[in-house]
C-alpha cells in the first residue's frame, strides 16, 4: 500500500515503524502508543487544535480508553470536522524475503469532535453519507502493507536505487502512484525443489474510479485503471521478476452509462490527443523502458474507432521504443476457440525474449534486467487483459525456472499439475480483485484462467456477472465514484458550503415516467388475466396499456442519462 493518499493528511510514523500499537482516547486527545520492545514513543493528536506531537508513555493519562490497533491510515476532513482512520484488524498474508506482509481487514473512523450538536439536520445527513462513502472504500479489498518492506516498488527499481534512497523511510520513498495492492504469495515445489512464487498488482491512485465514469487519460497523461503487475520467484537466494502494465486506451474518450447494455464510446473531438498520449508514454518509458503495446479490443463495431485512434497515435509518435500489436480477442477466439491465443503468444515471443526479465543471484549481483514491459489493454483492462497477462507471465516464468534449475530441460510448466493449479487460481483471484474495484463484480473469463479451458458454466457465470455489472454501472456507480473521489482528495468537504453537493433535485420525469411504465405494464397484465365481455374489448385494453408501457420504456431509454446514478462531487469536466 502506498505511503499516502491525496485526501488524507497522513500520520504514518507509528504505522510504518511499529507492528503493534495501542490507541488511547480522552475527550481532548488521541494517544497512539508504540508497543514494540524498547519503544517509548507516543503520538499525540489534539482533538481541538489538531496539532500532532511526540511524547513518551508516561504522558498517557490513566483515564484514557484503550484499544489495540495496527496502524494509522491518516485523517480526513468531513462536515463534522476531522476524523482519524485507524487499522483495527489485520491478517498475515505471508512472508516476503523474511518480511511479514499483512492485509488490513477492518478500520475505525474516529471523530475529533465530541458532539454533533453544532450540525444542522442537512449537515448531519451529509456527514452520514460521506462516512458511508469512506467506509465503502475501506471495505473494498486491496489494503496490503508491510512495516519493514517497501511493497510499492518492483525488485528492479529497488535494486537500481542510490544509498540515499535506501536510507529514506518507507514513507518518503514510496511510489506515490499506488494506493491499492493485490497480493498472492505461495510456497511451491517442482521436482522436489522449493521456491516462493509471488504475484503483486499495484493499482494507481491517479485517474482512479469506476468503469464507465473514468475512461481514457487526463491532461497529465494518467490512464484510467492503470495497474502494474509483478510476478516474483525466490529460489535459493536468487530472485527473478517479470513486470507488466495495463491501462485504459490513452486518448481522451468517455463511455457514460445511459441504461443501454453497452454505451457507445465517445472520442473527444476537441482535446489534444497527442499531447496527453505523449505525456502518458513519456512517463511509461522513463519508468519501464521499451513499450510493447497489446490492444485486445474489437476491430469492428463501436470499439473500432478506439483501435484506429490508438494505432494512429503510435504511428504519429514514431518512437523506436514503442511497438503496437492489435489482436481482436473476440474475433480470434469466437466459438470458444481459445487455443488461438497461441497466435498472439507466437507473434510476441521474440519481443518478450528481447524485453527479458529481472534476475539477481544469491550474492546480490544483477544477472539480467528487464528492458521494457508489455502494456496490455481491452476496453476495461480487466477480463481479456488478465487472460493475456497470465499467459505472458507463464512464458516468462518458464524461462526463469529453467534458468534457476527448478525445471529440467524440456519440462513445461503446463505439465506441473500442482503448481499449475496454484498459478491459475492466483491469476484468476488477481483478476477478480482488480475487477471488483473497477467494475463492481468479479472478472469475466476466469474459467479459462483457472482451468485453461472455456466452459459452458463459465459462460453462465459471465452472464450473471454481466447482469450485476449492468445494474451497478447504471444505478450505484455514481456513489462508488464519489466515494473514491472523496477518499483520494479529488473532492474536499467544505462544511461552510451553503448548498449541499449531495442534494441534487431530480427532474419530474425521473419519478413520473417509471411510475407510469409500471402502472401501464401492470394494467396490461391485469387486462390479460381479467378478460372483458368480448375479445375485441380485451385486445383494445391490452393494446392501449401495452403501447403505453412500451412507449414509456423507450422514453426512459432515450433519456437514459437522467436515470442513472451519476457522481455528484466532482464535475464532469474533471472526470472525462
Amino acid at each position: 500500500m502506498a505511503a499516502f493518499f491525496r485526501s488524507l493528511h497522513f500520520i504514518w510514523f507509528s504505522y510504518l515503524c511499529f507492528a503493534f500499537l495501542l490507541r488511547h482516547i480522552t475527550p481532548e486527545k488521541f494517544y497512539v502508543e508504540a508497543c514494540d520492545d524498547g519503544a517509548d514513543d507516543v503520538l499525540i493528536i489534539d482533538r481541538v487544535s489538531t496539532e500532532v506531537t511526540l511524547a513518551v508513555k508516561k504522558d498517557v493519562p490513566p483515564s484514557a480508553v484503550t484499544r489495540p490497533i495496527f496502524g494509522i491510515l491518516g485523517t480526513i476532513h468531513l462536515v463534522a470536522g476531522n476524523y482519524l482512520i485507524v487499522i483495527t484488524k489485520k491478517t498475515k498474508v505471508g512472508e516476503f524475503f523474511n518480511h511479514v506482509i499483512w492485509k488490513a481487514t477492518d478500520f475505525d473512523v474516529l471523530s475529533y469532535k465530541k458532539t454533533m450538536l453544532h450540525l444542522t439536520d442537512i449537515q448531519l445527513q451529509d456527514n452520514k453519507t460521506f462516512l458511508a462513502m469512506l467506509n465503502h472504500v475501506l471495505n473494498v479489498d486491496g489494503f496490503y502493507f508491510s512495516t519493514t518492506y517497501d511493497l510499492t516498488h518492483t525488485l528492479q527499481r529497488l535494486s537500481n536505487t542510490s544509498p540515499e534512497f535506501q536510507e529514506m523511510s518507507l514513507l518518503e520513498r514510496a511510489d506515490q502512484r499506488f494506493v491499492w495492492n493485490v497480493i498472492a504469495m505461495h510456497s511451491c515445489s517442482i521436482n522436489g525443489k522449493y521456491f516462493d512464487w509471488i504475484l503483486i498488482s499495484r493499482r494507481s491512485c491517479f485517474r482512479a474510479g469506476v468503469r464507465y465514469y473514468v475512461r481514457g487519460i487526463d491532461s497529465e497523461g494518467h490512464a484510467a485503471n492503470f495497474v502494474e503487475t509483478e510476478q516474483i520467484v525466490h529460489y535459493n537466494g536468487s530472485k527473478a521478476s517479470f513486470v507488466q502494465t495495463r491501462g485504459s486506451i490513452p486518448v481522451f474518450w468517455s463511455q457514460r452509462p445511459n441504461l443501454k447494455y453497452k454505451p457507445r464510446p465517445q472520442i473527444s473531438k476537441v482535446a489534444n490527443h497527442m499531447d496527453g498520449f505523449q505525456r502518458h508514454f513519456d512517463s511509461q518509458v522513463i519508468i519501464y523502458g521499451k513499450q510493447v503495446i497489446i490492444n485486445l479490443i474489437n476491430q469492428k463495431g463501436s470499439e473500432k474507432p478506439l483501435e484506429q485512434a490508438f494505432a494512429t497515435m503510435v504511428s504519429s509518435l514514431g518512437s523506436g521504443l514503442m511497438r503496437y500489436i492489435a489482436f481482436d480477442f473476440h474475433k480470434e477466439c469466437k466459438n470458444m476457440r481459445w487455443d488461438r491465443l497461441s497466435i498472439l503468444l507466437d507473434q510476441v515471443a521474440e519481443m518478450q525474449d528481447e524485453l527479458s526479465y529481472f534476475l539477481v543471484d544469491s550474492a546480490g549481483q544483477v544477472v539480467t534486467n528487464q528492458e521494457g514491459v508489455f502494456r496490455s489493454n481491452c476496453m476495461d483492462c480487466l477480463d481479456r487483459t488478465n487472460v493475456i497477462q497470465s499467459l505472458l507471465a507463464r512464458r516468462s516464468l518458464q524461462a526463469q525456472l529453467q534458468r534457476l534449475g527448478v525445471l529440467h530441460v524440456g519440462q513445461k510448466l503446463e505439465e506441473q499439475d500442482e503448481f499449475e493449479k496454484i498459478y491459475k487460481n492466483a491469476w484468476a483471484d488477481n483478476a477478480n480483485a482488480c475487477a471488483k474495484q473497477y467494475a463492481g463484480t468479479g472478472a469475466l473469463k476466469t474459467d479459462f484462467t483457472r482451468t485453461g479451458k472455456r466452459t459452458h458454466l463459465g459462460l453462465i457465470m459471465d452472464g450473471w456477472n454481466s447482469m450485476i455489472r449492468y445494474y451497478k454501472n447504471n444505478f450505484s456507480d455514481g456513489f462508488r465514484q464519489d466515494s473514491i473521489d472523496l477518499f483520494l482528495g479529488n473532492y474536499s468537504v467544505d462544511e461552510l458550503e451553503s448548498h449541499s453537493p449531495l442534494s441534487v433535485p431530480r427532474d419530474w420525469k425521473f419519478l413520473a415516467l417509471p411510475i407510469i411504465m409500471v402502472v401501464a405494464f401492470s394494467m396490461c397484465i391485469i387486462c390479460l388475466l381479467m378478460a372483458g365481455d368480448t375479445w375485441t374489448e380485451t385486445l383494445a385494453y391490452v393494446l392501449f396499456w401495452g403501447v403505453a408501457s412500451i412507449g414509456t420504456f423507450f422514453i426512459i431509454l432515450y433519456n437514459g442519462k437522467d436515470f442513472v446514478d451519476a457522481p455528484r462531487l466532482v464535475q464532469k469536466e474533471k472526470i472525462d
